[in-house]
């Protein structure tokens, strides 16, 4: 075995460490690549957001690359004095909440109403709709005219802005004509473009939905302090 001069030694100790931080930073480049930045899995929001081939008009999977990784669905400490099953709407921060037992909550992210549209107050749940008909106001149709099309209903489907299921918003037994329906535009998620309606993705409107009772309080909170 021949001798290894000091500067020698120096060298190999150099490129050992060059490459033990170069498999480290790699190691923590792919762990980069498989999660998201709030711990949820790319695999996990995958099938969270995966196809629904069993619905009458079969939902494709939601494009997540087009959904910034914080309004995915998840459970939250929320500390709310709401009852259990209460829906909570925040625009200001593009999330809907449906209190649940212990200081918890599900939270879902949203597209809400534009400025000008947004509105603010107690409701409830005063109707149910699965793949529900859709019937522009006569306000849209003076603005957007193109809708006037549809002034007697569009038929429920997936090119309906309503989407697969709706949670029609009363107020004191009237209608608000405000709902909180399925979006199929991912990439509305987190951004104000509504008529003061609230948008959660079709996966999270079905398990919303099918958790909320007809009578149920929803709490719109302000979009501004």
């Amino acid at each position: 075995m021949t001798a290894t001069s000091p500067m020698h030694r120096a060298r190999l100790l150099d490129r050992r460490s060059f490459l033990a931080g170069s498999a480290a930073s790699l190691g923590a480049l792919g762990l980069a690549g498989c999660a998201t930045t709030d711990g949820m899995s790319l695999a996990e929001a995958s099938a969270l957001y995966g196809p629904v081939p069993t619905e009458k008009f079969p939902i494709p999977a939601t494009d997540i690359s087009k959904v910034d990784p914080k309004y995915y669905r998840r459970t939250v400490q929320y500390a709310s004095k709401e009852a259990p099953g209460t829906i909570v709407v925040d625009p200001r921060n593009y999330y809907v909440y449906r209190i649940e037992e212990g200081g918890l909550a599900t939270r879902y992210g949203a597209n809400v109403g534009r400025d000008g549209f947004r509105w603010s107050g107690d409701a409830y749940v005063g109707r149910k709709s699965e793949w529900a008909t859709w019937t522009p106001p006569r306000e849209m149709i003076k603005r957007q005219p193109e809708v006037a099309k549809w002034a007697r209903g569009m038929p429920g489907g997936l090119e309906n802005p309503l989407g697969a299921r709706t949670l029609h918003l009363y107020q004191n037994g009237a209608y608000t004509l405000y709902t909180i329906y399925a979006s199929s535009e991912p990439d509305s998620i987190g951004s104000g473009i509504t008529s003061g309606c609230v948008g959660l993705l079709s996966q999270d409107m079905i398990h919303l939905y099918n958790q909320t009772p007809v009578k149920t309080k929803v709490v719109v909170l302000p979009a501004l302090s």
